[in-house]
């Protein structure tokens, strides 16, 4: 068996090296006939204008085109994206507000308010003794100070003005 697996084999290779040297050798001839490849480049141009009028006439019928699908298509993935980023920020605020992190961190915050609140209040305080010591000089400084009554400012302008308008109607 080993004899008819080696002719196979053999008859194979003859036929692939030999196929293959002569469709390379037919296909470099073709690629190098100017006919040929002037045919080739005329069926790519009328195939580019032909896509060109189909967008066209399609745009013209108010119909997608696949290039217009694929923009919408890119658009709305995007668009899915972005959304999926705001979920995921929501569900992170929600966790935190169910947590009560957020309480916690006001009422801390609320304390440390009146701590303050309370040592301002102690240093910023005078003794009641020298509030009422001030509250007298105050007092006396007002009633020796001698007051000057101001003078009334005669009232004729304004009469004058009304005539002077009622002249010029």
């Amino acid at each position: 068996m080993s004899d008819g697996s080696s002719h196979t084999a053999k008859l194979r290779e003859r036929l692939t090296t030999g196929t293959e040297d002569k469709v390379g050798r037919a296909l470099a001839d073709l690629l190098e006939n100017p006919l040929i490849t002037g045919t080739i480049g005329r069926a790519f141009d009328a195939r580019e204008r032909a896509a060109q009028a189909q967008e066209l006439a399609l745009s013209a019928l108010n119909i997608p085109t696949a290039a217009d699908i694929e923009r919408l298509t890119r658009r709305l993935r995007s668009v899915s994206q972005r959304l999926e980023g705001i979920e995921d920020g929501v569900h992170r605020i929600n966790r935190a507000l169910t947590e009560g992190s957020v309480e916690r961190r006001l009422v801390a915050m609320e304390e440390q308010l009146k701590t303050l609140s309370g040592k301002l209040s102690a240093t910023s305080r005078p003794s009641a003794k020298a509030t009422v010591g001030a509250a007298r000089a105050r007092r006396s400084s007002v009633a020796s100070k001698k007051t000057v009554p101001k003078k009334p400012t005669p009232k004729r302008a304004a009469p004058k003005r009304a005539a002077r308008a009622k002249k010029s109607v």
